[in-house]
């Protein structure tokens, strides 16, 4: 008897061309005659396109003061110097995340302490973040991982508590709402990677927001020597003014700048669309056995934004125990193209145990604190169980609902069909998921 799995020699689900389904970036000649405006101008390294992109990214985020970077890795670093992390302090991070969330924190002298993530959201968990404080801890840093808003009521309350500052790593999730209130306007900093990855995608660049002068004006201070000037106003920073505290130079290159604010108008319809595309999928799928969607309940006025980077969870147990690897090379199959895991546990890499990247004569993680931070595997429950429960899905940037359903179909096809996939299935390899990059369709 022939197979109806296209894996195993049936039709595939998918037999419509998906055109411009997943186009992204979305590049117009507006795009187009704002970069060449740039370049014409010999205005590369200037600063007034810039400048007025960070005046409306502030007053579209709703927040005081904006600072373009040359990458979210480098805003990210800057909004740890604003919180004023150093030498001996510590910063506690999800262990389930893109490094950049992280590991900047190395370069400052400090270390970082892993806190677990809910099962849920996949976000921070902050009972377990308020277990992780000690006198050490500098800053909580939340991100608000692949498109899912963060418990910012519960995490704020043990921030407050503790009166620990929270940074708010947004690069997976602008514009996204956490009951009814942007996600970046929770702590007192946030950060956006802007690459052309993400569901803002402007080139190679970064952004810091905040509503805080000082922490505002550190971030000058620390990479951006040619507003390190005058107009600062935090006493303590005046006497240097003139060269980058950091040593770095991380100002945003117009021509991002420019591409930037044509971005940033066409965003909220772009994001509309992905998200009723987005959902309409999910929608699709509601109750199909062994999948779950990763996004929060409507009746919480939260959203997943742009959805970059989502996920779906997946549950064995009622697929027979296939493996996570065989679900997804079915459903690959079908012309629905997923892939296995997400970002592999920090908590686990060597160079988080290990590496002396510095030249200390002991593990950069524990070089500069006198105590031993270092989480093995199995401190992480949660996070360590994840890695083989998740799979990428297809992001889609237009609602064409008989496109989705071709998708959707594919999916419940090989969960309706998923007996005939167990004689053959090897099981997940040890390793699983990425360190560097997600995967989209």
């Amino acid at each position: 008897m022939s197979s109806k799995l296209a894996l195993l020699g049936g039709p595939k689900a998918v037999t419509s061309e998906p055109n411009d389904l997943f186009t992204w970036p979305i590049i117009t000649a507006e795009d187009e005659a704002a970069v060449l405006d740039v370049l014409r101008r010999g205005a590369m390294s200037g600063m007034d396109v810039t400048k007025a992109f960070e005046a409306d990214y502030a007053k579209w985020q709703g927040r005081m003061y904006a600072l373009g970077f040359s990458s979210g890795t480098a805003a990210l670093q800057s909004a740890m110097y604003g919180c004023k992390v150093g030498v001996g302090d510590e910063i506690i991070a999800p262990s389930l995340t893109y490094w950049a969330s992280a590991l900047q924190a190395f370069s400052l002298g400090a270390t970082i302490v892993f806190a677990d993530v809910e099962e849920e959201s996949l976000d921070i968990d902050a009972t377990d973040v308020e277990r992780k404080i000690t006198d050490r801890t500098k800053a909580i840093m939340v991100v608000h991982y692949v498109g899912y808003p963060a418990d910012m009521d519960a995490i704020m309350k043990v921030a407050d508590k503790h009166n620990v500052p929270v940074i708010e790593d947004v690069s997976h999730a602008h514009g996204g709402l956490y009951k009814g209130k942007r996600v970046g306007n929770f702590g007192k900093v946030a950060a956006f990677s802007l690459m052309s990855g993400k569901s803002l995608p402007i080139g190679e660049a970064g952004m810091l927001l905040t509503d805080d002068r000082e922490v505002y004006e550190r971030a000058i201070a620390f990479g951006h020597y040619s507003r390190f000037n005058e107009e600062i106003e935090t006493d303590y920073l005046r006497e240097y003014i003139g060269l980058p505290l950091g040593g770095y130079k991380y100002r945003m290159h117009q021509m991002s700048a420019a591409v930037g604010r044509v971005q940033l108008r066409r965003y909220p319809e772009r994001m509309k669309e992905i998200d009723d595309a987005m959902n309409y999928f999910w929608d699709c799928l509601e109750g199909t056995p062994g999948i779950r969607s990763h996004r929060p309940p409507k009746s919480e006025n939260s959203t997943m934004a742009g959805w970059y980077a989502a996920r779906g969870k997946y549950v064995p147990e009622e697929l027979g125990g296939l493996s996570l690897t065989r679900f997804c090379r079915a459903v690959s199959a079908e012309g629905c193209g997923i892939s296995p895991g997400a970002n592999k546990p920090l908590h686990l890499h060597p160079l988080l145990n290990t590496c002396d990247v510095y030249g200390h004569g002991k593990p950069t993680r524990i070089a500069n604190t006198d105590r031993d931070v270092r989480q093995p595997p199995g401190s992480l429950p949660v996070t360590e169980r994840m890695i083989k429960r998740l799979y990428s899905i297809p992001w889609f940037k237009k609602n064409r609902h008989e496109a989705i359903d071709e998708y959707a179909e594919a999916v419940k096809k090989v969960c309706r069909y998923h007996a005939e996939l167990l004689a053959d299935d090897r099981g997940d390899p040890e390793d699983v998921g990425n360190w560097h990059f997600f995967q989209h369709t």
